[in-house]
């Protein structure tokens, strides 16, 4: 199945009567679909790289790559977050790796190339006797970067439109849970061998926790349970769950619809959060090579919970159910994965619990099809 065709089969998901079936196989190997998404997704898309807490100090930073494409963030000295290239301007090399820390300027490991926080070149050896070179006009490329509710997000395109006023919906939704007055507890980066897409089509669903969370999330949000999702706008959707028993907050103060059930948020293309009780989960399924998905994620709480406690306790504890959780559903995808190279897969039929599904598979698709002048358009 040539790129052409997988594109033409999920223009179809866009129709009125669209057929309710799982991606084509193909759409999860194909070499040509991958490079389309990293031009016309990840190009131009809104991506959760991170919590705020992560980059409270000057010169805080995390890198990454999305979609293989190698990018950082920074907190700047005039305490502005800034998205930039690290692939130094001299000889290809990488002025930091991929991770996160703090400096207080970027010195590429090649020939020692120094940056400031704002990207601009403050220093390169043995660069004097070269009159072709112009140190001032040596800077590294940057892209958009947008912070919504302490969570930070990049954008390739350094011109993209801004993200907030899209999930001006999931603002009201949200309101209870007092995002900005959260910190974030625990945190986690992993590697899933599986195609994004694989990772991301999962987490619009509740159907899979009855096989691959039997005894950790079955008995609380079961995956036959009442499911309802959203289209928001072009950026977002959401998903609530029925819990099995209504949870009872400590500290925030819920509805009886909040409390009854498990929000979930979407940011396309790989972006969620989880809003549960007291406990709001970031997660973030980022590519890094067609058949590698990045986890990024973290666990926020009100900071009255842990006021008293140890800290490290906090997040060793949270970070070891997190590990079980990511571990179970890291298993089941990579075994998707396998399943979807076999020259006998097909495409499935979706049942009703996984409507989510296809809002995804939506907006994956006018991803794919929009030019820049209609992107991201409207629903």
């Amino acid at each position: 199945m040539d790129v052409g065709e997988i594109v033409a089969e999920l223009e179809r998901y866009l129709g009125p009567d669209a057929a309710e079936l799982s991606l084509p196989p193909a759409a999860f190997t194909s070499p040509g679909l991958w490079e389309v998404e990293r031009e016309r997704v990840f190009g131009r898309s809104w991506v959760l790289v991170a919590h705020a807490d992560e980059l409270t100090e000057t010169g805080a930073y995390v890198a990454l790559s999305v979609a293989g494409e190698p990018v950082m963030v920074v907190r700047g000295e005039d305490g502005t977050l800034r998205g930039m290239s690290p692939v130094c301007r001299h000889r290809l090399m990488p002025v930091v790796e991929e991770g996160s820390g703090r400096t207080d300027v970027f010195t590429c490991p090649y020939h020692l190339w120094r940056y400031g926080l704002d990207g601009r070149l403050v220093g390169a050896t043995h660069m004097k006797r070269n009159p072709a070179f112009d140190p001032s006009a040596c800077q590294l490329p940057r892209f958009a970067v947008e912070e919504w509710h302490r969570f930070v997000f990049i954008n390739l395109d350094a011109s993209a439109e801004p993200l907030s006023p899209h999930l001006r919906r999931i603002d009201a939704d949200l309101a209870n849970y007092r995002l900005p007055e959260l910190t974030q507890v625990a945190g986690w980066t992993e590697e899933w061998h599986c195609n994004w897409k694989v990772a991301v089509e999962n987490a619009h669903e509740n159907y899979h926790v009855m096989g691959l969370h039997p005894e950790t999330l079955q008995p609380t949000t079961p995956g036959g349970a009442e499911t309802r999702v959203r289209a928001d706008s072009p950026w977002a959707d959401s998903m609530r769950v029925r819990y099995s028993a209504p949870l009872e907050p400590v500290v925030l103060d819920l509805t009886e619809e909040e409390r009854a059930h498990l929000y979930g948020f979407f940011v396309f293309p790989s972006g969620s959060l989880a809003a549960s009780g007291d406990m709001v989960i970031w997660l973030s399924l980022i590519p890094s090579a067609i058949d590698r998905t990045m986890v990024r994620g973290g666990v926020l709480m009100p900071a009255t919970m842990i006021e008293g406690q140890d800290r490290d306790a906090v997040r060793k504890e949270a970070e070891a159910y997190a590990a079980v959780i990511n571990g179970e559903d890291r298993r089941g995808l990579e075994a998707v994965q396998r399943g979807a190279e076999s020259r006998f897969a097909e495409r499935g039929h979706l049942s009703p619990k996984e409507p989510g599904v296809l809002l995804f598979y939506r907006s994956l698709a006018r991803a794919l099809l929009s030019e820049d002048a209609d992107w991201p358009g409207d629903l």
